[in-house]
């Protein structure tokens, strides 16, 4: 049997799928460059680390696509200073993306088991940005999320019907928050900035459909 080249087979996917997206900042590239999306797949899938597919993990979740993933990088633009807020730990992967580029990062993820492998591997690959938080992070149980904020970039990894007003409410001013929000089949990757304490822009980027994420209750959508 033939080994897999890793780190040949990661520049390939920048190269093939990542570029021809459009993602073409370099911050973003190098992130993806840098750490090694194999480790925080499972075992029988490694092979499979690198194709345009969302790849099963535990509890019947997903990682994303890395397409996905690097048009989240490109469009938050996260910054060394930023603090980071990201809503479903899942593999890790996305986790290790954002404390590589930002200041600290705060996870949530509902299910105990995948925050604690990712907690492993980040640990591994030594993180030491990172707080753990084990959650539903819907709109009941948001106290533990605006301890660790107010943030500079929020990420949803998994899509939402409807956006719960907890998270524009935890961006400072200038935050980014990326969300697909919608249901399937009609999703929509969206951008939102706080302009202003009391304002809001939203952008929506492409359409996509990505699994849901866990217990988020659909509640009424805020007005921009």
């Amino acid at each position: 049997m033939i080994e897999m080249n890793f780190e040949t087979a990661r520049h390939n996917m920048i190269e093939q799928q990542i570029r021809p997206w459009n993602v073409i900042d370099p911050v973003a590239l190098d992130a993806l460059e840098a750490i090694p999306r194999e480790n925080y797949v499972i075992d029988s899938m490694k092979c499979s680390a690198f194709s345009d597919v969302e790849l099963p993990i535990d509890h019947n979740q997903f990682m994303l696509s890395p397409k996905i993933e690097a048009k989240i990088l490109q469009t938050v633009q996260v910054q060394k200073t930023d603090n980071v807020l990201e809503i479903g730990t899942g593999s890790g992967y996305m986790t290790a993306l954002l404390a590589h580029l930002a200041e600290k990062v705060c996870s949530v993820e509902i299910y105990e088991s995948l925050s604690q492998k990712a907690q492993e591997k980040l640990s591994t690959e030594g993180f030491n940005n990172i707080n753990f938080i084990i959650d539903d992070a819907s709109e009941e149980s948001a106290q533990k999320i605006t301890q660790n904020g107010p943030y500079d970039v929020v990420i949803l990894t998994g899509s939402v019907a409807q956006l719960p007003d907890t998270y524009k409410q935890n961006l400072k001013v200038g935050g980014r928050l990326f969300a697909v929000i919608g249901t399937a089949p009609a999703m929509e990757a969206t951008i939102i900035t706080r302009v202003s304490t009391d304002q809001y822009a939203c952008e929506v980027l492409f359409e996509t459909v990505i699994p849901a994420l866990e217990n988020m209750a659909v509640v009424d959508c805020f007005e921009l």
